[in-house]
């Protein structure tokens, strides 16, 4: 396991975060704009996030809690800083127009027209800050018919296609498990945002506004699902754990649990039947290339899941591993917590809270040789640095201290 030191900036190494400089302010709450804050952030961004006064953003209170705080929390707001603004009140939206001011990138998921709403649009911004980059992520996105609809997650999977698909065939439809429609927007306005930094450092070109809509972000990791349709009028349907058109790739029961292989590669395939002991489908002529083994991959499969039925999952990854093999058991969470893999690439971070308790976190993703991320402060409770960013943008101690009486800070 490794223990996380959360370092003082001023004791950092003389080697520059990537995103060293960048300034973020976060408008957003829950998930797709806050995990985009907290990638930013990982590689060296100042995020200050805007959270309402008294409960902040809506996370801070989702699936399991300890000491009043998720703990999923305490790992989407690493790296950043709270400043509690009541964006209701038009102080409160002066205050974070002077933010916005002197920032490099602006990220907001709020319902198309909320920011045009508080008198900042992108024109607006962009008449204070040129240079601003906008990422603006929603569910339809910020045009089209649907652009006014509510979207969360779950709508943009069923939109872009995946929810069709994940499913038994004939059976309801099921999510993965996870809010995997936000991350891909997340990550899509990662992307979004640093080819926009890119384009302003490098052609001298001014801020832009990144639009990311829930369902494309989705529709975009659909692979051939469209040209298919186009080509000759298949619609992609749901197969279970099997991945279509593709053979052997599929889950197989074992004595004491399921083990996932993917035997697709004509090479692999060979040796994958030479070790399950089916030297006849090793040298059949037509399971050669892909095409013929999806012709038969209802007998491949069987042949595979009798072998596998009769032996423990760790059976067969030592087997099928020595055979070079691609294979692997189906994690939960105790077994990635426990992986010596995860740990030695310090993927198990252990971080104290805010609160005072240690918690086993996820480590940074993607790594950097020369500017790996980082996480340099956890999670802060609500306001914990409105104080202070007041002060950085120019306010007095007396201006702040008026607008707390107000109730617009916190």
């Amino acid at each position: 396991m490794t223990t996380m030191n959360i370092q003082d900036p001023a004791t950092q190494t003389a080697t520059p975060r990537a995103l060293e400089g960048v300034k973020v302010v976060e408008m957003g709450q829950l998930i797709a704009g806050p995990f985009c804050g907290k990638t930013l952030g990982e590689f060296g961004a100042d995020v200050i996030k805007i959270e309402a006064p008294g409960a902040g953003d809506p996370l801070r209170n989702w699936r399991l809690i300890k000491e009043g705080t998720s703990v999923w929390w305490q790992v989407q707001s690493r790296n950043k800083r709270s400043v509690a603004l009541d964006l209701r009140q038009q102080e409160a939206q002066a205050v974070a127009r002077q933010l916005i001011a002197e920032a490099d990138v602006l990220v907001e998921n709020f319902r198309p027209g909320t920011l045009e709403g508080w008198g900042m649009s992108p024109e607006q911004l962009h008449a204070i800050n040129p240079g601003l980059v906008i990422l603006r992520i929603s569910g339809y996105g910020q045009t089209g018919p649907y652009r006014d609809l509510p979207g969360f997650g779950v709508i943009g999977e069923a939109m872009g296609g995946l929810r069709h698909l994940t499913a038994e065939p004939g059976r309801v439809p099921v999510r993965v498990g996870v809010s995997i429609g936000d991350t891909l927007a997340a990550l899509h306005g990662v992307i979004g945002v640093m080819m926009a930094l890119y384009h302003r450092k490098v052609n001298g070109g001014p801020g832009q506004v990144i639009d990311v809509a829930l369902h494309e972000a989705v529709f975009n990791i659909m692979e051939s699902l469209i040209p298919e349709y186009s080509a000759f009028g298949a619609v992609r349907e749901a197969a279970g754990s099997a991945l279509p058109g593709i053979a052997p790739s599929n889950a197989y029961p074992c004595q004491d649990g399921w083990v996932l292989v993917a035997g697709n590669g004509d090479s692999i395939f060979k040796r994958l039947m030479t070790a399950i002991g089916r030297q006849d489908l090793a040298d059949a002529p037509d399971l050669a290339d892909n095409a013929g083994r999806v012709r038969r991959v209802a007998e491949i499969d069987a042949a595979i899941g009798a072998w596998t039925q009769a032996r423990s999952v760790q059976t067969v990854m030592d087997e099928l591993g020595a055979a070079r093999v691609p294979a692997g058991k189906v994690y939960t969470a105790k077994d990635i917590a426990e992986d010596p893999h995860y740990q030695a690439r310090e993927m198990i971070l252990t971080q104290r809270t805010r609160d005072g308790f240690e918690l086993q976190v996820p480590g940074v993703v993607p790594k950097l040789s020369l500017t790996p991320g980082t996480v340099r402060s956890s999670a802060p409770h609500v306001g914990d640095d409105t104080d202070v960013v007041l002060a950085e943008i120019g306010l007095s101690a007396e201006q702040v201290a008026r607008l707390r009486e107000k109730g617009i800070i916190q």
